[in-house]
């Protein structure tokens, strides 16, 4: 029998931190209410008629050992163009929202966040602006199959670097190759 292969529409998050997650999901990736009450809320940022949703009922508590805990590792949203990711990323810098770390995965650049939940958030270009090319790569590339977690990079550092110019694949291979690195290599959220 054929599968047949439906779309991802949208993710669900439990909270006791409604308001908290209406107004990040809102500035980070431009999501607007389109239903809220006093224990849930749907958002979107397109035309679909949610692509986040938030339940927020009594008893739902934080968890300390999140690290440790099977659980989702991150959402993410893709941009056209890595003109797109670097500007928004400059806008949240400027809004006060930093990353948690950003990773050339050989196929994107991806800035990760954390949400007031503590949830990582991926924003994401694709390095070859096709799909059809960077799944052929991540497939057959012998450079993703040594490292499929990316390398690390200092989004302050890129950034600069590309407002100076520098055209994007020649930056992005300079990253991918380790030119950028931060000063420290933070946690991806994983127990060590």
């Amino acid at each position: 029998m054929t599968v047949i292969r439906p779309a991802l529409h949208h993710v669900t998050f439990k909270t006791s931190r409604l308001q908290e997650m209406i107004d990040w999901y809102g500035t980070v990736v431009g999501a607007k209410v389109q239903f809220q009450d006093a224990n849930a809320a749907w958002m979107t940022n397109d035309a679909a008629n949610h692509r986040v949703a938030f339940l927020s009922v009594p008893k739902l508590e934080d968890d300390p050992e999140k690290v440790t805990h099977n659980g989702m590792h991150h959402s993410a949203f893709e941009y056209d163009s890595f003109d797109d990711l670097i500007a928004s990323y400059e806008r949240l810098r400027d809004a006060g929202i930093r990353p948690a770390f950003c990773l050339d995965h050989g196929l994107t650049i991806s800035i990760y966040y954390r949400d007031p939940e503590g949830n990582f958030v991926e924003l994401q270009s694709d390095n070859f602006g096709d799909w059809e090319k960077s799944a052929e790569w991540m497939r057959t590339s012998p450079d993703f199959k040594a490292n499929p977690i990316g390398t690390f990079f200092d989004p302050d550092k890129v950034a600069a670097a590309f407002a100076s110019g520098r055209p994007f694949k020649e930056l992005q291979k300079a990253i991918r190759g380790g030119d950028y690195l931060p000063a420290e290599i933070p946690s991806i959220g994983l127990p060590v």
